[in-house]
Parts: structure tokens; C-alpha cells; sequence
């Protein structure tokens, strides 16, 4: 490994510390990058369930990739309940096509709505029943356990830069219990640290920017 790469995967690792143990703090920052994120895989897997293509194999699912992710991020800067209920939505739609993935279901259009579901299922839970904290910890301290093992599965040679976003973390955390266990394991604890550490603290409902720009 290089050094530029070794400082990537060692930047890596600290961000995904950062987030795992101290997210719910960070959230604010950290919600229209999130909404760009599931945004851009959103856009791209839907073009694969819906046309049969490989995750970011043709130009239309970059594209519908890019513009998805730059709508979502968008809101979520504009609207916290909104960006909210998009994080929500991708954590719902994450665990709903993951669930899927057990039983060998490769993206096809069943599997998407599945998430789809799933999705919509826990957006509206996390609004209306304001469990928005324990959502927001939740989806941190397993985003950040995923970006924790990536950088370790990088760093050991185990995925390379090519196949970073098609889902290659996932497919080496199947291959091996070893890698699945330890993303659990860190993204328990980081919900049991943020948990204790923000026991009497509560994020501040920002007002809405699109207003601070009418």
C-alpha cells in the first residue's frame, strides 16, 4: 500500500470512529452528507432493480445516481424534519434490501420495493413517534462501524478503490463471520456510548434554512 492510500484508510478509520462513537453530536453536520449518500445509491440501485443494469455500469445510473443524491442533500440541508425523515428512510431501505440479501435475493425489483417499504415504514415511525435521538444514534454507530470495517477489509487488501460502492464491504462481511461480528460488536458499542454520553442531551430542532434564504 502507498502512503497516500495509507493516509486515506487511516482517515478513514478516524471518521468512522468519529461517527460510530460521537455521531449524534455531529449530526447536524453530517445530515446532508448522509442525504447525498443514500441519495446516490438510491438513485443507482433503483436503476438497477428497475432495468436490470450493474450498479454504476452505464452513465444513466450515475447520472440518476448524482441527481437523487443532490436533491436529498438539498432537503436535508433545507429541512432538518425532512433530512430526518430521508436518514431514516435510507436506514429503513438499507436494512430491508440487507435483510433480503440473507436469503440470496440479488437487487431485483422485489428486493427494491421490499426496502422501498421497509423505508417509507421506518421514516414515518421515526417522525411520528419522536424517536428521532435513538434513530439518529442508531444510524451512526452502524454507518460508522461499516466505514470502520470497510477501511480495515482496505487496508488488508481484502477491496480495492474500484468496487468501494458496489456493495463489496457487505459481500467480505458474508464471506467471513469474523468481519460481520466485528461490525456488530463496534456498532453496539458505539450505540451503548452515544446512549450514555447523550443521556441528558438533545439535538436542537434547527429552523429551517429555506427560510433564513426567502
Amino acid at each position: 500500500m502507498g502512503f497516500e492510500l495509507l493516509c486515506m484508510t487511516l482517515i478513514a478509520l478516524l471518521i468512522g470512529v468519529a461517527i460510530a462513537f460521537m455521531g449524534y453530536r455531529w449530526f447536524l453536520i453530517l445530515l446532508p452528507i448522509i442525504g447525498f449518500v443514500w441519495g446516490f445509491g438510491l438513485g443507482a440501485q433503483t436503476m438497477q432493480a428497475l432495468f436490470g443494469i450493474g450498479f454504476l455500469a452505464t452513465v444513466s445510473s450515475w447520472v440518476v445516481g448524482f441527481i437523487v443524491a443532490l436533491i436529498f442533500a438539498a432537503l436535508s440541508y433545507l429541512f432538518y424534519f425532512i433530512g430526518v425523515a430521508i436518514v431514516a428512510f435510507g436506514f429503513g431501505y438499507a436494512v430491508g434490501v440487507g435483510f433480503m440479501g440473507l436469503f440470496s435475493f440479488d437487487l431485483s425489483l422485489i428486493t427494491w420495493l421490499v426496502g422501498v417499504a421497509l423505508g417509507v415504514v421506518v421514516a414515518g415511525a421515526t417522525l411520528l413517534l419522536n424517536i428521532q435521538k435513538y434513530v439518529i444514534i442508531a444510524i451512526t454507530a452502524f454507518g460508522g462501524a461499516g466505514v470502520i470495517v470497510g477501511s480495515m477489509l482496505f487496508a488488508l487488501g481484502k477491496i480495492d478503490v474500484p468496487t468501494l460502492g458496489s456493495g463489496s464491504v457487505k459481500m467480505a462481511m458474508a464471506d467471513s463471520p469474523f468481519w460481520l461480528i466485528m461490525f456488530l460488536v463496534i456498532g453496539v458499542l458505539g450505540f451503548a456510548a452515544q446512549l450514555t454520553v447523550n443521556r441528558n442531551y438533545t439535538l436542537e430542532t434547527p429552523e429551517n434554512r429555506y427560510d433564513m434564504y426567502m
